[in-house]
Formats: structure tokens, C-alpha cells, sequence
């Protein structure tokens, strides 16, 4: 990671903003730094991180596929 012209290093940090941008940003317009922060904070940890479905989890939410992971592991 962090080689020099290797354009597969940026690829998790361009794949999120791609979708933040999408998702989020394009659509509205701040009226503040302020409002614009916290939109992409609720963004983040509010919608993106434990509730947006991720292809590498077979189309489930993080919340989900480690409530399955754990039930996995309890045998359940």
C-alpha cells in the first residue's frame, strides 16, 4: 500500500467518496461549513456504516452480517 503511481491504493478511499458524493452530497445544498459537516457525519455513522448494504457481505447491512457472524459462532 502507498506505493508510489499504484492506482489500486486508492481504490476503498475513491469507491466511498464516490458514493458519499452520490448518496449525500450532490443532492443538497449548505447553507454552512457546519450544516455541511454534520450532514456528512449522520451520513456516515448513522447510514453508511451500520445500516448501507455492502456487496462483500452479500448484500447485507454490518449490523446484519455480524449479528449472523455471531450466531454462526454460537452455533445457532
Amino acid at each position: 500500500m502507498s506505493r508510489r503511481g499504484n492506482c489500486h491504493d486508492n481504490a476503498v478511499a475513491e469507491s466511498f467518496f464516490s458514493s458519499l458524493k452520490r448518496e449525500r452530497i450532490r443532492r443538497r445544498t449548505y447553507k454552512t461549513r457546519e450544516e455541511a459537516r454534520q450532514d456528512v457525519f449522520d451520513y456516515v455513522e448513522m447510514f453508511y456504516n451500520p445500516i448501507r448494504k455492502q456487496v462483500r457481505n452479500g448484500m447485507l447491512s454490518p449490523v446484519e452480517f455480524e449479528r449472523q457472524q455471531f450466531f454462526k459462532a454460537e452455533g445457532v
